[in-house]
Formats: structure tokens, C-alpha cells, sequence
């Protein structure tokens, strides 16, 4: 009777085990990188009330007979199985896809294994987990190099110094501003716009925003002699605009290949890179209402120019209408049109073709023509009937060529300036982006160095990982049944790979936990019975005296 109660009490104690198993395993159901346990029973030893005796001829045998004592915890078992992961848009934080664990180790140089891939970046430059221990891998450019357990620090190389500048071109030449000192202040945005508000000789003026733009306005009426010219105007500008005081990024130089002569401020910034048109000039009474409109952008004469204009009428039995041919002569080059009588039922214009061979063909002249009758009306004593044909010449003036616009087109762009630095030891604060690769490689980019190979995290792998043993803070540590750590690049090996910005889950399965807390429930409900039931006896025992 009293062995009853103490099994009730054994039953007791291992079903609280197991339900403090399952409260450490639902309390961690979020916990990055957490392994679930499990328990399990065994019975206890036993009391032989009566040994075994083997069968004789004239009597059969006999089984032995025990009384348990009860059950007890046989074992709290490591669940190692992969759980799902979550993506955290922390590129930092890495899952290991499949089997093999992170190395971290301690201020004392104990090394711990997890799951748990929460990183960060120490002030000094170490790769650390969320609880300041160093993860282990190796250090450098690892390409060739062995998995190891070293720690990972992120080790930059020096930049050196050089100054801002901006290379490009401009109407087909080159072009290039460069800062004076080696600083980030010569990382600017350059700007040209057109001023016609500024007074004479008032030759530019600069306007800084703080933000690292400079606007130059170039007064449209001064003339530039060459980019030297230009460059000294405009950090005089810069330097009025900063209250007397020269730029932080020094004096700025800008260049050009071939330089320009002689351009005023308005040629500097207009972008018309065509041609400034040919003008030309002519008398009044030019064909009873004939007049000119443009030349042409290869238009190269200039002097004096002739109109004349011929009539021809068709013959008896011709079959072509009258026309008008129109002819322009200018430094002996001829310029030529026919118009249709019914072509000028309407006042309209026409184009005159330079028909010669060499640089001026197909160059033309733009006339605005009247009605016909006006133009037979006029020269022709205005009754507009004739018997032959007419040809009058008594237009006259004056030709100026159209010539290849001088604009550079400043005002067309923005130049930035960059590379500006001032060199020296870089520092974590100096990378631009920080990525870990599937097979455990840290890359960092620079914005000078562009990228860099910081080194990679190695990953560790056991023969019996169940044998691990449990730390807290997500670790694990080597113990005799779990086997020495192989250390391997992720990915290799038979370990998984690392995937970024991501975690693992904790593989609680919470539908398991609650069927195993019920049944946990029942067990010690029932071993809890076992010793009321076993007190209820021995009261009646004790009631025998009476």
C-alpha cells in the first residue's frame, strides 16, 4: 500500500517534469532559432515478490512476480528539426537553410553554437550576434582561403585623398570642372543660368543653397575672353556669395578642349548649337508684292544680291501653263524657283534652291510671293494682258551669310561633381551597403572603393547534434556525445546555405505542446488520485483498531 503512494509520487514529479518541459517550449514558440525538447518516461526499479522457477515432469513453471515503484524522466530529447523562415529586411540577419550552426564566441574565448542569426557591427568593426559575441568565420577576402573559427572584423582599406571634379562634354567638346582642396565639400551640383538684371560689369553672381548647389548666373552683356577668363569671374562670384570667404572645396578650374574666344554670357548659356540665320536686304516694289523670309543654314554669300523674275506663256498648242521663274544671283551663285500661275491663285511662298555644285548646294532663299494677277498687274501697266512674254530685273539689295552658332549651351545641363574625399582610414560609417552572400561571403560597398570583400561566416557542423547541450540565449555548447565541430563554408559539407535578411523560426509545433499538456494533465490528475486513494486506505486500516 505504501508502494502505491510512492508511485503516485514518482508519476507525480515526472509529469511536472514533462509540463515544464512544454512550458519552456511554449514560452519559446518565437523564439528566433529555438529547438523544441521533449520528455519521456521509463519505469522505476522493481520488488520481486516471487522468483521464476522452471517447469519440472511433474510440474509446470513459474512466472516471476515485481511491484513497481513508480515512473521517472528517462530523457529531455533535443527536437533539431528545420523550421520555417521570416523574411526581416534586415540585411544583417542570416538563416541557415538546412543543417550546421553559427559560431559565436564570448569575452572569456568560450565558443557557443546557434541558430539565432541576429547580427549587428560593433564601433570597433567586429561582427557580433544580439548579445555582443563575436560570430566566428574568417576575416579578409576568403576566396581560396579554409572555413575557420576566427573572429570577423571588418577591416577597410585607407582612400586617398582627391579632390571633386565633373568630366563631360559640351557641343562636341570636352569639358571638366575640378574642385581646388581634397574634401566632400567639392561633391557639388554646378548650375548656369542666363542674368539680364545685373549692371554693367557685374560680370556673374553665384547663389549657394546650403545643399550643396551652386547656381552661376552669367550676365548676358559681358563678353568672356576664354575659360580662364570664365573661371576667375566665377569664383569671384562664388566667393562674394560666401560672404567674402573662398568655398570650402577651394577654387574650382574649368576647363575646355579647344577653349572659346571671345563669347558673351548669353553665348555661354544658350544652347542653340545650330546656325544664326543670314539675313538679307531688299528695295522696295520687288515683283508687285514679292518679299523675303530666310536663307537657309548653309547660306555662306554675302554681298550683293539680284531678283529677277521671267514669264513664260505657252505657244499655240502647248500643253504646260504659264509659270513665273524666280532667280536670285548672289556673288555669281544663282538661286532658282518656278512657280504655276495656279499655284498663285493665292498669296503663299517659295523656296530657291542653289542648284551649283560644291559646299552651298541645296542651300536656299525664302520669298513670300501675292496673287498672280497682282504681280502681272503691276509689271505690266495693270491691265494684265500682254502678247509676249515679260522679264523684269529690278530687285537689288544686300546678302549677310548664316554662320555656325557660338552658344556652348552651359545653361543645358547640371554638372555634378563627384569623388570628393578626403582620405585617410575608412570606417563602418563610410559603407554605402552591406550584403551577405548564400555561401556565407560579407560584401560591403564603398563609395570609392566600390566593392569590397569584408570576409565570410563559416558555419558548424556535429556528428550528433541532439548531443549538444542547452546554454540559454539560444546557444548551444559541445559535449562528449555531440562530437568534435567540422567546420565548413556554408553551403558545403552538407551544410544548408545562408539566406539574408531572414531568420529562423522556432519549431515549436503548438498543436503537439497542447495535445501533450493534456494528456500531461491526465497523468498527474490520475497519479494524484493514486495517493488519495492509497490515504483512504490506510484510514481504513487504522479504523480497524476500533
Amino acid at each position: 500500500m505504501v508502494r502505491s503512494m510512492y508511485s503516485g509520487v514518482a508519476g507525480m514529479k515526472a509529469h511536472q517534469t514533462r509540463m515544464d518541459v512544454i512550458g519552456n517550449n511554449i514560452a519559446n514558440v518565437n523564439t528566433y532559432g529555438f529547438k523544441s525538447s521533449r520528455a519521456t518516461f521509463r519505469d522505476m526499479y522493481y520488488q520481486s515478490v516471487r522468483g521464476a522457477a522452471a517447469a519440472t515432469t511433474n510440474r509446470g513453471g513459474i512466472n516471476p512476480s515485481s511491484v513497481g515503484y513508480g515512473a521517472s524522466i528517462s530523457s529531455v530529447d533535443l527536437l533539431m528539426g528545420q523550421s520555417t523562415m521570416t523574411p526581416t529586411g534586415n540585411p544583417l540577419d542570416v538563416a541557415i537553410t538546412g543543417e550546421g550552426f553559427l559560431q559565436v564566441m564570448d569575452n572569456d574565448g568560450n565558443i557557443f553554437y546557434t541558430k539565432a542569426g541576429m547580427l549587428d557591427i560593433d564601433a570597433a568593426g567586429n561582427l557580433i550576434d544580439s548579445n555582443g559575441y563575436f560570430v566566428l568565420g574568417t576575416s579578409g577576402n576568403p576566396l581560396g582561403v579554409a572555413p575557420g573559427s576566427n573572429k570577423i572584423q571588418f577591416s577597410i582599406p585607407s582612400v586617398s585623398q582627391k579632390a571633386g571634379g565633373y568630366a563631360g562634354s559640351i557641343n562636341g567638346k570636352a569639358f571638366t570642372i575640378t574642385a581646388g582642396n581634397p574634401t566632400k565639400e567639392g561633391n557639388v551640383n554646378f548650375n548656369f543660368s542666363l542674368a539680364t538684371d545685373l549692371p554693367l560689369h557685374k560680370r556673374a553672381e553665384a547663389v549657394l543653397d546650403g545643399t550643396g548647389n551652386i547656381t552661376v548666373r552669367l550676365n548676358s552683356n559681358e563678353v568672356f575672353a576664354n575659360m580662364a577668363d570664365l573661371t576667375d569671374a566665377v569664383n569671384d562670384a562664388i566667393t562674394e556669395a560666401n560672404k567674402g570667404a573662398q568655398h570650402p572645396a577651394g577654387s574650382f578650374t574649368l576647363d575646355m578642349d579647344p577653349d572659346f574666344a571671345n563669347l558673351t554670357g548669353a553665348q555661354l548659356v544658350d544652347d542653340n548649337f545650330g546656325y544664326v540665320k543670314g539675313s538679307v536686304t531688299v528695295g522696295s516694289g520687288m515683283f508687285g508684292g514679292f518679299g523675303f523670309v530666310s536663307v537657309g543654314d548653309k547660306f555662306s554669300s554675302s554681298g550683293a544680291i539680284t531678283y529677277s523674275m521671267e514669264q513664260t506663256v505657252p505657244d499655240v498648242g502647248d500643253t504646260f501653263e504659264e509659270y513665273l521663274t524666280i532667280t536670285a544671283v548672289v556673288d555669281g551663285k544663282t538661286y532658282s524657283a518656278q512657280i504655276k500661275k495656279s499655284q498663285m491663285a493665292s498669296a503663299g511662298s517659295v523656296l530657291l534652291k542653289n542648284e551649283d555644285i560644291g559646299a552651298d548646294k541645296d542651300d536656299t532663299i525664302t520669298l513670300t510671293y501675292p496673287k498672280y494677277d497682282a504681280v502681272i498687274g503691276t509689271n505690266n501697266g495693270g491691265d494684265g494682258t500682254h502678247a509676249t512674254p515679260y522679264t523684269w530685273a529690278d530687285a537689288a539689295g544686300t546678302a549677310a551669310a548664316s554662320v555656325p552658332s557660338k552658344d556652348l549651351g552651359l545653361g543645358g545641363s547640371s554638372f555634378k561633381l563627384t569623388g570628393g574625399t578626403v582620405g585617410g582610414p575608412q570606417t563602418i560609417k563610410d559603407l554605402t551597403g552591406i550584403a551577405i552572400g548564400s555561401d556565407g561571403t560579407i560584401n560591403a560597398s564603398h563609395a570609392e572603393l566600390g566593392n569590397l570583400v569584408i570576409g565570410r561566416i563559416d558555419l558548424a557542423t556535429f556528428d550528433n547534434p541532439k548531443g549538444l547541450v542547452q546554454s540559454g540565449n539560444s546557444y548551444f555548447a559541445w559535449s562528449q556525445n555531440s562530437g568534435e565541430p567540422g567546420i565548413a563554408i556554408p553551403g558545403e559539407h552538407g551544410t544548408g546555405a545562408l539566406k539574408g535578411s531572414a531568420l529562423e523560426m522556432s519549431n515549436v509545433d503548438l498543436s503537439q505542446e497542447f495535445s501533450d499538456m493534456i494528456t500531461t494533465q491526465r497523468g498527474f490528475q490520475a497519479n494524484s488520485r493514486l495517493i488519495t486513494v492509497s490515504d483512504t486506505m490506510l484510514e481504513e486500516l487504522i479504523n480497524l483498531k476500533r
